[in-house]
């Protein structure tokens, strides 16, 4: 397993499917290439002062590294960004959060909803559909 370490792979892992946990947002990207599973860890400012961000980032490091490759899928990138929660979530749980959300990751997309008639409903600019 590798690191995520230029912004422009980060980037690209952004705009994949997304799951949301308490302590992090995982984020992952299936690449073309036939390299191995890639990681990268993010933790802004709003989070704390280094000392937590870097905490934060520590301690998703090993959750990673505690859970088995076998969730993730080969020739993926994975970005974590970090949360606050990350510092006081039990690290048992966290586990457990990663394994879930790397589950949910895996699901596809959600159909978009139908009228009455069976036709597709185009959705409106504030994300609800017409009927």
């Amino acid at each position: 397993m590798d690191r995520l370490r230029q912004r422009a792979d980060f980037l690209a892992v952004a705009n994949g499917a997304r799951a949301n946990t308490t302590a992090f947002v995982l984020q992952g990207r299936r690449r073309d290439d036939q390299g191995p599973i890639r990681v990268g860890y993010t933790v802004t400012k709003k989070n704390g002062t280094a000392t937590e961000r870097n905490r934060i980032r520590r301690r998703l490091r090993e959750v990673i590294r505690r859970v088995d490759a076998v969730f993730m899928r080969p020739h993926h990138d994975y970005v974590l960004v970090g949360r606050r929660d990350a510092l006081t979530r039990d690290f048992a749980t966290m586990i457990d959060d990663l394994r879930s959300a790397l589950g949910r990751l895996d699901r596809p997309a959600p159909k978009t909803g139908t009228n009455k008639a069976g036709n597709k409903s185009a959705p409106n600019p504030n994300g609800m559909t017409r009927p």
